[in-house]
């Protein structure tokens, strides 16, 4: 499965379950997560990846800068992860 379609099914799934989603098209910082959601006053950031695959360095140093600032950030490259988010 490539990382189009993981992002595109799991997106769908979120939205049927309720999840605001908005795909993050470009900011002035590199790495940025690919989507964002958020329900209920959660707000949740997503990186999407074809299975097996893992973010680049740069993609690392940004989530890792997001977290510190206490947004959830996920790595998702499968279906059941991105279930299991947004159930």
């Amino acid at each position: 499965m490539r990382e189009v379609q993981v992002e595109r099914l799991a997106s769908q799934y979120a939205v049927a379950r309720g999840w605001f989603e908005v795909k993050i098209m470009q900011t002035s910082r590199r790495g940025f997560p690919d989507r964002f959601y958020a329900r209920d006053g959660r707000v949740v950031l997503v990186e999407y990846k074809a299975p097996g695959r893992k973010p680049t360095p740069q993609q690392e140093k940004r989530h890792r800068e997001l977290r510190e600032h206490g947004i959830e950030v996920h790595v998702i490259d499968n279906l059941q992860d991105a279930y299991d988010l947004f159930r």
